[in-house]
């Protein structure tokens, strides 16, 4: 199982790719394999996104909470730990 961090940057790696093949497949959209691609990201996106909030509570508010309210406990995004650091770092991601 991964990390809070692991987990919250493999999204954030999916949630990229796959806005880059929306603006990919606007202009392709008789791709297969960049829309194939596209719906396996979005899938994993997903699936990453329900472990996370099992585990470490909501991402986004449009979410249902369990008693406590966790929402407060992550760090906020202009907190330092909120952010994480990319460069020479590889994010392997398995679809």
């Amino acid at each position: 199982m991964m990390n809070r961090d692991e987990l919250l940057k493999i999204i954030s790696v999916l949630d990229f790719y796959a806005l880059d093949l929306q603006l990919y497949l606007n202009t392709h959209p008789t791709d297969r394999d960049a829309i194939q691609k596209y719906n396996n990201v979005v899938k994993r996106a997903k699936e990453l996104r329900e472990e996370y909030e099992r585990t470490y509570g909501m991402l986004t508010p449009q979410n249902i909470s369990d008693s406590p309210w966790r929402w407060i406990e992550n760090p906020w995004p202009w907190q330092y730990k909120f952010n994480f650091d990319l460069e020479g770092d590889e994010c392997n991601v398995d679809l």
